[in-house]
């Protein structure tokens, strides 16, 4: 089998990159942060959380972030903890996209720059 050119190569890596961006494009809401489920107990006597056996209080969601350098904390609904995790599983995918979009550009970089000395 022949080795591909550097045309070839370039091409293929030009061809993956746009692939790449086009995933990026069908991408939908992001966020950071993450997505917490909790229970909780209270110190009321007799209450149902503290029987035998326990039902504690809850279920509660919160979603937390750095935002601005700050720790933000949001309690949520069930709904929208379910929209938050898909939001931060959307931002999760864009960053790998965009790390192999720059892994493509670095080595289509150094193929247009060796074309250039070679010229």
């Amino acid at each position: 089998m022949a080795k591909a050119t550097s045309e070839e190569r370039l091409a293929d890596y030009e061809r993956r990159y746009r692939e790449l961006a086009a995933q990026l494009a069908e991408i939908g809401l992001i966020s950071s942060g993450s997505v917490t489920h909790r229970c909780t107990r209270c110190a009321t006597s007799g209450c149902k959380c503290d029987g035998d056996p326990p039902r504690p209080h809850g279920p509660y969601y919160q979603w937390t972030a750095k935002v601005n350098g700050k720790t933000v904390t949001r309690r949520l609904s069930a709904h929208e903890a379910k929209l938050y995790r898909e939001w931060i599983a959307n931002d999760r995918r864009m960053r790998r996209l965009i790390t192999q979009m720059r892994q493509v550009a670095a080595k289509a970089g150094e193929l247009k720059i060796n074309q250039a000395a070679t010229t």
